[in-house]
């Protein structure tokens, strides 16, 4: 069945921004920071890469890695506890608050979306859900997390995997959507 065209329904290209002057100004100057300062950067540098993330409101661990190629929307939504990682290229679409905890792993390409759209509104609003990715969790390469979804502390979201869902604890996950296919188990010392 199709829905009735609302012609007082404005296009959305005479709406108008979705975000605050200030908002994009703050995002304008992230950007150049960031193509300038750090894009370029060798992975050694972690240091550098940390400071400027926390110049503009990150909240970043002393140990937290975080590649220089990454793609991060806005550092004031994104917390990385210690020894987390932000792998090569990964998007931290973080338009709502991202928080990676400690010793999980973003991998190459991954892409975490904390923001919607809400389809049955006319104006096509905008929407915000957190994204909270546990302790020891890893998302591997290419795969997505979607708005408002946390993965477990230890949970892995295998290859070009999609969560859609929360992700339980110590589980392996795969495919789109995902689905778990069994339990983590950590091995810490000598396996003999």
């Amino acid at each position: 069945m199709t829905q009735p065209h609302d012609a007082r329904a404005a296009p959305l290209w005479e709406r108008g921004a979705s975000f605050p002057l200030r908002n994009r100004l703050y995002r304008a100057g992230w950007a150049v920071a960031w193509l300038l300062l750090v894009r370029w950067t060798p992975p050694p540098l972690r240091q550098w890469r940390r400071l400027v993330l926390r110049a503009f409101g990150a909240r970043v661990a002393r140990t937290a890695n975080i590649y220089g190629s990454a793609r991060i929307w806005s550092p004031a939504n994104l917390a990385i506890g210690d020894h987390a990682t932000i792998g090569p290229g990964a998007h931290i679409y973080s338009i709502g608050q991202v928080t990676i905890g400690r010793f999980a792993i973003i991998s190459q390409r991954a892409h975490l979306c904390a923001g919607t759209h809400d389809i049955e509104d006319a104006g096509f609003a905008l929407q915000t859900r957190p994204i909270t990715i546990g302790a020891r969790a890893w998302v591997a390469a290419e795969a997505f997390v979607g708005p408002g979804v946390t993965v477990g502390e230890g949970a892995v979201l295998g290859a070009r995997g999609c969560a859609w869902r929360d992700l339980a604890p110590w589980t392996v996950y795969r495919g789109n959507p995902a689905t778990a296919i069994r339990p983590r188990h950590i091995r810490f010392g000598d396996p003999a």
